[in-house]
């Protein structure tokens, strides 16, 4: 059985760590975090009772990593802790753990790494691209709302729109301020849409199936945006983000403006 608590002196000695949380019925990694103290252990104790600071971990009580601790548990099991790297230099865990994030599929992780949407994993076609972009304008006028989302079809606007329109943490009255919705992929701009209303994303007017542990998410009604703020913010071919203050680290959300 592994140890449930670090004692005061392991704890001063290992400093900052990434760890990594590992489903001992098939050896999987399921969880990716950064901490330090007995951060690691934390997770299995919130999931068993049902309660501690999920808005800290940016995520919901019924988050996949929660649901999966939960059943290794009922199982008879505990999930293996696993120490990646540690007494890392402060500066640098944020980096480790994005590293680390970005080299595991199929986590339960509900934010990708720092400034993974940024300099996370392409391929050295996408990274000709992207530099090869013109900069998105640093002194706009309009208040926006920048949201990282995947990859998508070129050919098929409407399943960017989808993508960038739900269903997100966001607070919908501060939502309602902003002019235009951008979609942002890697930290380049490639859709530019206005919000008609927004609505909880469970609404039946947004016109996408839902579950109901959606409840705390929103989402929007749009379109896409004029041509001429779509050739302002996106042009031909998607503008590249330069301003580190839009460039999105963990959460998915930037502010312009607004």
């Amino acid at each position: 059985m592994p140890p449930k608590l670090f004692s005061e002196s392991v704890c001063k000695k290992i400093g900052h760590y990434v760890y990594r949380l590992v489903d001992p019925r098939n050896n999987e990694t399921f969880y990716v975090g950064k901490g330090k103290g007995n951060r690691v252990f934390s997770h299995i104790a919130c999931s068993i009772k049902d309660t501690g600071n999920f808005e800290q971990d940016g995520e919901d009580s019924f988050s996949l990593k929660y649901k999966r601790i939960k059943e290794i548990v009922s199982d008879g099991l505990d999930p293996v802790h696993i120490i990646h790297r540690h007494n890392i230099p402060e500066v640098a865990v944020y980096e480790v753990e994005a590293a680390l994030i970005d080299a595991y599929t199929g986590l339960s992780n509900i934010q990708a790494g720092h400034y993974s949407a940024d300099r996370g994993p392409m391929t050295t076609s996408e990274i000709v691209t992207k530099y090869a972009l013109p900069a998105f304008p640093n002194d706009a006028e309009h208040r926006l709302i920048l949201i990282n989302i995947n990859h998508f079809a070129e050919s098929n606007r409407r399943s960017l729109l989808d993508q960038v329109r739900f269903a997100w943490r966001i607070s919908r009255d501060r939502a309602r301020q902003a002019d235009y919705v951008l979609a942002v992929i890697q930290g380049v701009v490639v859709g530019a849409f206005i919000a008609h209303e927004w609505l909880p994303a469970t609404d039946s007017r947004l016109g996408i199936p839902t579950a109901s542990d959606m409840e705390s998410r929103s989402g929007f009604i749009g379109e896409r945006a004029p041509q001429a703020v779509w050739d302002l913010y996106v042009g031909l071919n998607g503008k590249r983000i330069d301003n580190s203050d839009l460039k999105h680290t963990q959460n998915p959300i930037r502010y312009y403006n607004c």
